[in-house]
């Protein structure tokens, strides 16, 4: 199975996908993405805790496979040659676990584009802006009203139009689930913190409802789901809003 690039290793050999992640909305994408794929953890993949609230996103190793000091970052040590390989983006992630194990993007050009463009969709707009709507809303030391109107009637606005879309759509890449509506799950749970009533996007609820019933889905977004502490000290703040990544630079 799978894009016709990737050899496939000897059956006799395991080797595990290295995910080097954190309980986020991009990292848990993967985690989905892999159990979607029927990759099991601790079976047919691993997972190393990054935590961005230590400032661990920016240790050296962790950098040379993720230079943007994001996560999530995967290394296939049995790449499309045979050879190790190692991705940081979540997107491109997503679109490198399809392709390996031939699921979740549909083989002809029309149905293939529908769906990547609700992943970029998501990659432009989804991540960064209800990311920001969550920052003014909830972390921001001071609260700039113009921050928190602007992010806020955007969340609203990128609900909107998903929720436009699942009216007349099953799933936002079309008729099959996708990698689109991975990319896209994981940001909504956090609904109440980007101002959202969800009494306003009935299509969307209950599209949100039917993937957070999937098992796999279930099993993804519990990856070190345990790990994760509330923000409350200036360190983390640090680590995860700008000083210490803006000094690397310097």
């Amino acid at each position: 199975h799978g894009d016709r690039s990737f050899v496939r290793p000897p059956e006799t050999e395991t080797l595990m996908i290295d995910v080097y992640s954190w309980p986020t909305p991009n990292g848990h994408k993967v985690h989905i993405m892999l159990e979607e794929c029927g990759q099991k953890l601790g079976r047919d993949w691993r997972v190393h805790p990054v935590n961005i609230g230590a400032g661990e996103q920016f240790q050296p190793d962790f950098l040379r496979i993720s230079p943007n000091n994001k996560i999530p970052a995967i290394v296939d040590p049995h790449g499309p040659d045979g050879k190790p390989m190692s991705l940081f983006e979540s997107g491109a992630i997503l679109l490198y676990l399809a392709a390996k194990f031939g699921k979740l993007l549909p083989k002809t050009d029309r149905q293939k584009f529908e769906v990547l463009q609700w992943l970029m969709f998501q990659m432009g707009g989804v991540g960064p802006m209800l990311g920001q709507a969550h920052h003014f809303r909830i972390y921001a030391p001071q609260k700039i009203d113009y921050a928190i109107e602007r992010y806020t009637q955007e969340a609203r606005r990128l609900y909107r139009v998903m929720n436009e879309r699942l009216q007349r759509s099953p799933y936002l890449g079309g008729r099959s689930y996708s990698v689109a509506d991975i990319a896209v799950f994981p940001w909504l749970r956090s609904w109440q913190n980007q101002g959202i009533d969800w009494a306003d996007y009935p299509a969307l609820k209950a599209w949100f409802d039917r993937i957070a019933e999937r098992p796999a889905v279930q099993r993804g977004v519990a990856v070190l789901a345990a790990a994760r502490q509330p923000l409350t000290d200036d360190k983390a703040r640090d680590a995860l809003f700008g000083q210490q990544q803006y000094r690397r630079g310097q």
